[in-house]
């Protein structure tokens, strides 16, 4: 006899039985609620990921909620940023080419597919993932046939010369594409069942991505546009295979899932455009002005309880400086009357780590203070002067190179996150940065036989304060 037909049976006892006093009543009632339970077993174990949907009954899933914007909608930000960083790629090059001008490693190379090896390597063990051995190397195939359409439809369109000048099929990044597919392949099997699945496979391909910046192989746009296609890539991928199966996976009805606790802990990807607070050149006497410049970086907070957390963060700084022109009316021959100053700009790397506090308004908006002290590493830059025209001194020259000295910081900031689902948000923040750095000046020699009173080495203290506005892209776990 089906479940149904038992159910309606006993309806019709507590009917026949309410003679016999609300105890029994009672004791009947409560073996049809637990018949009911069981008629709906899939809704006791599937993962509250795939489910909320339908314990919502009909009510009205939120915009962030809808299929179509969970699929585009990280993608579409790696997207954008990809597009806003577009004209910032030389100077973010510049930072690179100035701390690791020779650095070249292969482990990008490998490091790519570990996640998707790590995958398949849980399946052969037996432990159970979203779906079967079988399903999962179709879903990952369609991935792959996704990704490789779009990256290399894309790099063969736009070609866009690589920065080491190799070739001309630069954007978008086909490593990162790669990792991403493979760390989201990851997170789609394994990270309902622990995020630590989730955390391992993007931290992979975030890792990947920057290696290939450092290589000298890709432009950073190059990078995230690569991230937004991998990630598009998979979701892709797993949307078509699970319209052909008509379900959301084999073995939800079988597993448990461990969702992230109420504590806020996070990782981020993050970039925004820093301001001094006053000239940064102003002690060099050229007439120069730094201008607005910008941070990238990654964050990330362990939180104990739903408050309080520790964590750190790791940072670029660049700020352009501006060209300046000094008139020199002594100069015997006009030509070199207009004197033209160029100064690299002003680059640091930053870590800091401190404690971090949260602030709940609702469960989609959060707030977060932080307070952090750390060590901030000046990159060496260079001062040239140019003739109008060039004349004199042979065009342009080097005159000087600077740096400034290694020094301890103190952050404070805060971050305003919008929740788009349980794992991921959007957030705003706005830190402001003090340092104290004494800026070291070499004058080349023919500077100095020319201007005696320069010395060799010259010594000038000068704050770097900043505030930075900026977006971070937020992973919970």
């Amino acid at each position: 006899m089906k479940i149904k037909e038992v159910k309606h049976l006993f309806l019709l006892k507590i009917v026949r039985m309410c003679c016999l006093g609300k105890r029994a009543v009672m004791i009947v009632y409560c073996f049809y609620c637990v018949l009911s339970l069981k008629a709906q077993p899939e809704m006791l174990l599937r993962d509250p990921m795939e489910t909320d949907g339908l314990l919502q009954g009909r009510q009205r899933r939120s915009f962030f909620e809808k299929q179509g914007v969970e699929i585009g909608f990280a993608p579409a930000l790696f997207l954008a940023a990809s597009a806003v960083t577009w004209g910032e790629k030389k100077g973010i090059r510049e930072v690179r080419n100035r701390y690791l001008p020779g650095f070249k490693h292969t482990f990008d190379n490998y490091a790519q597919y570990l996640p998707a090896a790590a995958t398949f390597g849980l399946k052969f063990s037996g432990v159970k993932g979203r779906n079967k051995l079988l399903r999962s190397a179709f879903s990952y195939g369609a991935s792959l046939a996704i990704m490789g359409v779009l990256v290399n439809g894309i790099k063969y369109t736009a070609k866009v010369e690589r920065p080491d000048g190799s070739a001309k099929n630069s954007f978008p990044s086909g490593h990162t594409a790669m990792a991403f597919t493979n760390a989201t392949f990851m997170h789609k099997e394994y990270g309902g069942i622990n995020p630590s699945y989730s955390i391992v496979g993007y931290g992979t391909a975030t890792f990947t991505g920057i290696a290939r910046g450092l290589n000298n192989r890709h432009w950073f746009p190059d990078i995230l546009a690569g991230a937004g296609i991998g990630i598009l890539s998979t979701q892709l991928g797993y949307f078509f295979i699970d319209r052909i199966y008509k379900n959301k996976g084999d073995n939800l009805n079988s597993l448990s899932y461990k969702q992230g606790g109420a504590a806020p802990s996070f990782l981020a990807i993050k970039w925004g455009y820093a301001n001094a607070t006053h000239n940064l050149v102003k002690n060099l006497e050229i007439n120069a002005s730094s201008k607005l410049g910008f941070e990238a970086g990654l964050e990330g907070a362990y939180f104990f309880n739903r408050n309080w957390g520790i964590g750190s963060d790791l940072s670029f700084t660049s700020f352009p400086i501006t060209a300046s022109e000094i008139y020199t009316p002594e100069a015997k021959d006009p030509a070199n009357r207009n004197v033209q100053f160029l100064t690299q700009s002003i680059g640091t790397a930053n870590i800091s780590a401190g404690p971090y506090y949260a602030l709940h308004f609702t469960d989609r908006w959060q707030l977060m203070l932080k307070a952090h002290y750390g060590y901030s590493i000046g990159s060496r830059g260079t001062i040239s002067v140019k003739a109008n025209p060039p004349k004199g001194m042979g065009g342009q020259q080097e005159i000087a190179a600077y740096k400034p000295s290694n020094t301890s910081r103190v952050s404070t900031g805060g971050a305003l996150t919008y929740k788009l689902n349980s794992r991921l948000g959007i957030t705003g923040y706005a830190d402001y940065h003090y340092s104290n750095p004494v800026f070291k000046y070499d004058f080349n020699e023919r500077i100095v036989e020319i201007e005696p009173e320069f010395s060799n080495r010259v010594r000038m203290r000068n704050n770097m304060d900043y505030v930075v506005l900026g977006l971070r892209l937020t992973a919970y776990f």
